[in-house]
């Protein structure tokens, strides 16, 4: 049984600064992308940021870009979001997810990830 288990989200001010992590367990990750995606309530879930199991290559949607970094631990199956200058636009729930990268389908896809985790929430208030 695959999961993905997201923490680390809570209440912060404008900006202020918030570490996501998603743990993977139930399986070996080794050669999938992870990726973070955020859905806010009344709006669609949208790519937040992105990266390749060896960490060499990452994307970032442009709304966070300079802000959010994505990195990861493979010994601990683990990626994380570091999020800073957080705004109330960022107000979301985020979702972690991982799968191999396929043929024509961009890792902003969510279309590219079959796993996904439950969520955690990120509010940020102004």
């Amino acid at each position: 049984q695959v999961q993905l288990v997201e923490s680390g989200g809570g209440l912060v001010q404008a900006g202020g600064s918030l570490r996501l992590s998603c743990a993977a367990t139930g399986r070996t990750f080794a050669g999938y992308y992870m990726g973070w995606f955020r859905q806010a309530p009344g709006k669609e879930r949208e790519f937040v940021a992105a990266i390749s199991w060896t960490g060499g290559t990452t994307y970032y949607a442009d709304s966070v870009k300079g802000r959010f970094t994505i990195s990861r631990d493979n010994a601990k199956n683990t990626v994380y979001l570091q999020t800073n200058s957080l705004k109330p636009e960022d107000t979301a729930n985020y979702y972690c997810a991982a799968d191999r990268l396929r043929v024509g389908v961009h890792p902003n896809r969510s279309a590219a990830y079959n796993y996904w985790g439950q969520g955690t929430q990120v509010t940020v208030s102004s």
